[in-house]
């Protein structure tokens, strides 16, 4: 058997007959189609035959189709006959799927396209919105049901939870907060020795970092960290049918698989708030012993006289509701997460933007209550 694509060209009764024979496979139709020419330039109609082939593949066949829709944009007419059923069914099959029934709409996009675009964003959004609605309501059944009946509530999952997210978290949260607190304390320091006023850096710090940097950025790091790691690990419980084994055997994923993250987080942010405010505090008495020669003794003194309670309380309010937020949009990201690997990168990165993003907004709009309310 040839390894090679072999065809041969012969004329009779005004029409061309080209026979196939050989080997027609990926690794032998390149010099074929090099060889286009040959075809091209026949002025008559074409008959092929492929009957002879003894080994064809896909690329042979489309090999073939190639040179036939070549002809054709000549005008000329290019007929394949077979009587190797397995040959005409392939050429066939990949006809049937070949590019050329592919049509592409270079148009230019118009204002009607701008709209249809805009209307499905916004239907998307919508539809989004009212799975997200949904979610929320049962978690909260969820959660209620777990407050009458304790007893179906998942403590060791929770710990667990707390201890992956909460414990395991403490050392980034540190060093981003001592940096907060020593980039703070720094820029402060620049502009009061100006003025003078030193001893102003400990109501600076003290206010801002307790009332809206150190929860502000211990949220954020944690929406980074654990609500990405909660909507891939949901993701892959899906694609392995976890989830849908669970529902078999009775187990409702609001208990066991969404109410232990979203509680473990509630518990998990004031706990990391209490540690990102002192190592914030820590960084700015630093800064201010070495810059402006504020003593630890006095900068501590300072604090206790002039930064109330109230803004630490503020600061602690607001850590259980970002945990919940970091929680339930982590989740809710893991459940739309499709039968697909590249799903779970997608809504993972989905899950981490909107975390952050409402974490931010409902500390805007809490801060702007509190501010009008006179707290």
């Amino acid at each position: 058997m040839s390894t090679k694509a072999v065809y041969k060209i012969e004329n009779s009764n005004g029409m061309t007959h080209i026979k196939c024979s050989g080997t027609w496979t990926k690794q032998s139709v390149d010099k074929i189609l090099e060889s286009m020419s040959d075809f091209v330039d026949i002025k008559s109609n074409i008959v092929c035959d492929v009957t002879d082939i003894q080994k064809f593949d896909t690329a042979g066949a489309m090999a073939i189709l190639h040179i036939k829709r070549a002809i054709e944009e000549k005008k000329r007419l290019f007929t394949i006959q077979s009587s190797n059923t397995k040959n005409s069914t392939l050429i066939d099959l990949c006809g049937k799927f070949s590019s050329k029934n592919i049509t592409i709409n270079h148009q230019k996009s118009s204002v009607k396209d701008l709209f249809y675009a805009l209307g499905k964003q916004v239907h998307t959004a919508y539809t989004v919105f009212i799975a997200f609605i949904n979610f929320l309501g049962g978690v909260t059944l969820s959660f209620v049901g777990a407050i009458l009946n304790p007893n179906k509530f998942r403590f060791r999952a929770t710990l667990f939870h707390i201890e992956q997210n909460g414990l395991y978290a403490v050392p980034i949260i540190g060093i981003t907060s001592l940096l907060i607190g020593v980039v703070l304390a720094y820029q402060g320091a620049v502009q009061l020795q100006q003025f003078g006023a030193n001893i102003f850096i400990v109501e600076m710090i003290g206010i801002s970092a307790t009332r809206e940097l150190a929860p502000l950025i211990a949220a954020i790091v944690i929406a980074g960290r654990t609500s990405s790691a909660f909507t891939a690990q949901i993701g892959v419980m899906k694609l392995t049918d976890e989830i849908d084994a669970m529902k078999t055997m009775g187990f409702r994923t609001w208990e066991f698989v969404i109410l232990p993250r979203v509680v473990a987080m509630m518990i998990v942010l004031p706990l990391l708030v209490v540690v990102a405010d002192a190592v914030t505090i820590f960084g700015g008495m630093i800064i201010a012993n070495i810059d402006l020669g504020i003593s630890y003794g006095e900068f501590m003194d300072r604090f206790r006289e002039t930064v109330a309670m109230k803004h630490i309380l503020i600061g602690l309010i607001k850590a259980p509701f970002f945990g919940i937020i970091i929680a339930l949009v982590g989740c809710f990201r893991g459940f739309l997460v499709e039968s697909n690997t590249q799903s779970v990168g997608k809504y993972t990165t989905i899950s981490v933007v909107n975390a952050i993003f409402w974490v931010i907004a409902f500390n805007a709009i809490f801060s702007i209550l509190l501010t009008q309310m006179g707290i």
